[in-house]
């Protein structure tokens, strides 16, 4: 039978060789400056979005499927944003957001028992998970197994520390986590608290969300900023099998986590890539929106031109009267007018051929197409 790590004689004192961790590290540490680099231009909107994101993300990792349009809801209101025209929000997603919103801007206040346990509380607001009853705001008692498969033939992947156990072992993680030493790395330290938490498994349920949250944390504490400017659950969920398998592989190891830090700082760059991405998206999109301002548009032509900016080139057939009356929920008069006030303000450009199904695309991507095309072209 494997031995879980918790059962070695070093537990919980991990090792880790230095020489395989420099070029992931340095690595990481490039993308982070990076996405540090950025932060003017996180404005409210993107932070909306990255949390929105990351609440999505870290439950689906779970299993758990939160409407979307509920969490920006919830994440707006907590912002101090506008939250007209979004539903209104749950309790549970309500108390996910809280605990992730927390974590980064309060990343100074001390990570101790009692705040976990509220974290945890925040998680389960009825005292259910699904229809099973649990204990919250307060450590497991039982033993805690991680299993998948049916009933009768469950796989077991990792079996966590016994119950009696978990008060000492949580005091031993919060210490360390408030005396992180001068020589150690913060982004190792985020990855080693992230396994540690998660390898205690403290609560019968919501340590994978918390455990993330935790990392997290310790990032705001490296970056030394309450603006979450990247999601790494979302990165976490792309490779979500490599996740549960690089876990199992060394929660069953010999105490060396060097696979895990490895792994875990090549997630952290691949997650500030995507914030890369979509940061220059942002910025794209306010610049276009700065070129087009002194035009006066009304809200129906606004939103068209939002949807045809976030689906690019995705945006098959280009848009069409049909497609127009679709978005706005206009008459056909009213949308070929409004399409004919965009070609005049040349906001919109006709496709080529279409016949009488005339198509239009953005002049932004067009002209940006033309950028493209002559950057590509040999001197």
């Amino acid at each position: 039978m494997d031995r879980f790590i918790w059962e070695t004689a070093s537990w919980p004192h991990f090792t880790w060789s230095s020489e395989p961790l420099l070029n992931p590290l340095g690595s990481a540490r490039k993308a982070q400056g990076r996405i540090l680099g950025l932060l003017d231009f996180f404005n409210l909107e993107i932070r909306v979005d990255v949390l929105t994101e990351e609440a999505v993300a870290t439950a689906a990792i779970e299993g758990e499927q939160l409407n979307r349009d509920r969490v920006r809801s919830s994440v707006a209101r907590r912002l101090g944003l506008p939250t007209a025209g979004l539903p209104e929000t749950e309790k549970q997603i309500d108390g996910l957001v809280e605990m992730l919103i927390d974590a980064t801007r309060n990343f100074e206040q001390p990570l101790t028992a009692d705040r976990l346990k509220a974290w945890q509380a925040s998680l389960f607001p009825t005292g259910y998970s699904g229809i099973r009853k649990i204990v919250t705001g307060d450590w497991r008692s039982g033993d805690m197994e991680v299993v998948s498969g049916p009933i009768g033939k469950e796989a077991v992947h990792y079996k966590a520390p016994p119950g009696e156990s978990v008060d000492f072992m949580m005091q031993e993680f919060t210490d360390w986590f408030q005396s992180p030493s001068v020589k150690l790395d913060g982004l190792v330290r985020s990855a080693l608290a992230h396994f540690w938490f998660v390898s205690i498994h403290p609560f019968e349920d919501g340590n994978g969300r918390i455990a993330r949250t935790v990392a997290d944390m310790a990032l705001a504490q490296d970056e030394n900023t309450d603006c979450r400017m990247y999601s790494m659950s979302a990165q976490i969920g792309a490779e979500r099998d490599d996740y549960y398998s690089i876990l199992e592989k060394t929660q069953k190891g010999s105490g060396d986590v060097t696979e895990w830090i490895i792994w875990f700082l090549q997630c952290f760059e691949q997650s500030v890539q995507r914030s890369e991405a979509e940061v220059a998206k942002a910025m794209e999109k306010a610049q276009m929106w700065q070129e087009i301002a002194a035009h006066n548009l009304n809200d129906r032509q606004r939103k068209v031109i939002n949807k045809l900016f976030e689906a690019g080139s995705d945006f098959e057939g280009g848009l069409t009267t049909r497609k127009y009356v679709g978005m706005t929920n206009t008459s056909r008069e009213t949308a070929k007018r409004d399409i004919a006030d965009l070609v005049t303000k040349n906001v919109l450009v006709r496709n080529p051929g279409g016949g009488r199904s005339a198509s239009y695309s953005l002049t932004w991507h067009q002209d940006q197409r033309k950028d493209m095309s002559r950057k590509q072209q040999p001197s």
